[in-house]
């Protein structure tokens, strides 16, 4: 797959912290713990329900009975999709593509693990995310930035959409 495929249309597990042994004190030995905090970001269609007991039915399976599976404090992100064909798509990507003068890139759903559930499942909205960043930009790592006409071009996109929905000429739908 290529990496947006892997990021927007996969499930993917990430590694988000480990500790094995002792690192204030290694020896040339295979340790005698480890633990790690695993992220599984999930696409529309699968039931986090089910991940943590396929887990441990996998290790048991394999003979790692012994090996904790315990799910995350935090509530789970569900994932969501919003249908490119959808009118609020239609309407915020022409408001994007008048202001910017470039059809923006659309995307069904995102790669991340964003709270959009709450909004999209529990109160029934469309969402639609305009992100403004680019490739490089480290985003969520220690030297994470952005660029200025990056953040310029998102003011311009943000305010053109708002003056646009704000026009009263033209009917939400």
């Amino acid at each position: 797959m290529t990496p947006a495929e892997r990021v927007f249309a996969w499930n993917s597990l990430e590694v988000l912290a480990f500790r094995t042994g002792n690192p204030e004190n290694p020896v040339n030995a295979i340790p005698p713990r480890a633990a790690a905090n695993l992220q599984l970001r999930f696409v529309v269609g699968c039931d986090p329900e089910r991940f943590i007991p396929a887990l441990r039915a996998h290790l048991d399976g394999h003979g790692f009975a012994n090996v904790n599976v315990a799910p995350a404090r935090m509530e789970v992100m569900r994932a969501t999709r919003l249908d490119p064909e959808h009118p609020w798509v239609k309407r915020v990507a022409a408001s994007i593509a008048a202001t910017t003068g470039a059809p923006p890139a659309i995307l069904p759903n995102l790669g991340g693990s964003l709270p959009n559930d709450c909004f999209a499942d529990v109160l029934g909205l469309p969402t639609v995310w305009v992100p403004h960043s680019y490739p490089a930009c480290s985003q969520h790592a220690p030297n994470e930035h952005m660029l200025a006409s990056v953040a310029r071009e998102g003011l311009m996109m943000m305010t053109g959409l708002f003056w646009d929905l704000g026009d009263s000429a033209r009917p939400l739908q």
